[in-house]
């Protein structure tokens, strides 16, 4: 069965494999000699034009997952030697164009950007400004936008190009959100791997290490049954596995408390929508919730009932791994670890999970569970203010960075067009983030019927319930 939707997240992974087994083994030191030729056997390349330039790109992601160059620290970079310069012709007429009689492009074009040439569209681009409007008018389609697939992925406008074509990354426009990672075609973009850390703490008998899973685990592993993955996730030497909806059920209650406190209030779940409101509208920064995201949330819980546990948050989210390094977050989370990464550890390891015993898993409630689908947080967040008696709730659920941008647009013209936003920067939710093994409309559905299975019902109990299960 396919595990991942691309053949790029494949390779990443693939070479996570050799990198975990070489761990192992005690042989990290030859990684970058040995992988390289593993993943690029030869003679004749098999993704590249030569197998020199694939060795060396191997080369490059094993860097990174071995932590990356030292003066690099953003979890977001580019392997320049991977980019392949893609064209970027922007509005252009192709040879499709058909000469047609209605000139409908050349009447859609207010800049007068479009005149006919021998019965042919031809575009000045002297005038045009990419508008976009001919490309809508044409009948036949023969006008195209040529953007490059990460430019075109970032909502920030982080990438641009260098005067050598490569594509590079604004670190201070940057919100990480990871949308380029999944959204090149020749894998140039890529995340920092904290896998290393992960492996060294799991590794050294004197820690008790703690995994804390993401809502949106449920439908990433779809070929088991989640109560299996739970087991095969302990089989790596995680004392306990707990899900990250615990935390999201008391975040419930801090934002509930916090929006009837302040009645205007944006969601703290999202470190990229956090970064992307104070990069991009520093005057709506003061609305954000003060709470902590679930993650940390739930890392926090864990670290007060036993200060020397070791957390390892295991999610889709590229932002999640700049987070856990912020002087808020660190005291609560060790690492973290991407789904890509924990299939990596599965198979590198030889755990089949299909053969293992289930161990079951009832940390949260079913409004803990959905925070990973857009509007998880709002049903939530609306049902709690409800129960408390509040009035007037009017919230929104924004769903990828264009709503965010348009409905915070929207608040800056008018502060009472909503009271609460939900801020989630993937298209679709945290279901959708960039580093998970699939992105289908299924997960929707996955999550819906995990939730539903819950047997907690008041997320204001999920905290003292875990607070109790590990006294017993």
């Amino acid at each position: 069965m396919r595990k991942f939707d691309t053949d790029v997240q494949k390779l990443k992974y693939s070479i996570l494999v050799e990198v975990i087994k070489a761990y192992d083994q005690h042989r990290l030191d030859s990684v970058y000699l040995d992988v390289p030729k593993i993943l690029a056997p030869g003679p004749a390349p098999t993704m590249r034009c030569c197998i020199f330039k694939e060795r060396a790109i191997a080369q490059e992601r094993i860097k990174l997952i071995l932590g990356g160059n030292e003066a690099k620290k953003h979890v977001i970079q580019m392997i320049d030697i991977a980019c392949d310069e893609c064209p970027v012709g922007g509005i252009f007429v192709t040879p499709s164009c058909r000469g047609c009689l209605s000139h409908a492009c050349r009447d859609a074009c207010k800049l007068q950007a479009i005149s006919i040439v021998e019965r042919k569209a031809v575009i000045d681009k002297s005038k045009c400004v990419e508008c976009g409007l001919c490309e809508k008018a044409c009948p036949y389609h023969a006008i195209i936008n040529q953007i490059r697939p990460c430019v075109e992925s970032c909502g920030v406008n982080a990438i641009t190009m260098t005067n050598m074509r490569k594509a590079t990354i604004d670190s201070n426009k940057c919100i990480a959100c990871g949308n380029c990672v999944y959204k090149c075609p020749f894998g140039a973009c890529v995340d920092r791997s904290f896998i290393i850390d992960a492996l060294n703490l799991l590794g050294d008998k004197k820690n008790k290490v703690y995994a804390i899973v993401a809502p949106s685990i449920v439908g990433q592993f779809n070929y088991v049954e989640v109560e299996k993955l739970i087991s095969g996730i302990k089989k790596l030497g995680f004392a306990r596995v707990v899900e990250v909806a615990m935390g999201a059920d008391a975040i419930l209650q801090h934002e509930a408390d916090e929006w009837l406190e302040k009645k205007i209030l944006t969601s703290s779940c999202c470190p990229s929508f956090k970064f992307f409101v104070k990069l991009n509208f520093p005057e709506f920064a003061k609305h954000i919730s003060q709470a902590l995201s679930p993650m940390a949330m739930t890392g926090k819980i864990i670290k007060e009932q036993e200060p020397d546990a070791k957390v390892i948050f295991i999610g889709p989210c590229a932002s999640k791994k700049t987070e856990a390094q912020t002087k808020e977050v660190k005291q609560y989370i060790d690492c973290v670890l991407s789904f890509e990464e924990l299939q990596a550890l599965f198979d590198a390891r030889d755990i089949h999970l299909h053969g293992i015993e289930p161990t079951p898993i009832n940390d949260a409630t079913y409004y803990g569970r959905i925070f990973a689908k857009s509007s998880g947080i709002l049903t939530g967040v609306k049902h709690l203010v409800e129960i408390k008696g509040g009035k007037g709730f009017d919230g929104v659920a924004m769903n990828g960075i264009q709503e965010c941008n348009a409905w915070l647009t929207a608040f800056k013209n008018n502060p009472k067009v909503k009271n609460f936003f939900e801020g989630m920067i993937c298209k679709g939710g945290c279901l959708n983030g960039p580093l998970s093994l699939h992105h289908n409309n299924q997960v929707v559905v996955d999550i819906d019927k995990f939730g539903k299975q819950a047997t907690k019902t008041d997320p204001n109990q999920s905290r003292e319930n875990y607070s109790q299960s590990v006294k017993k």
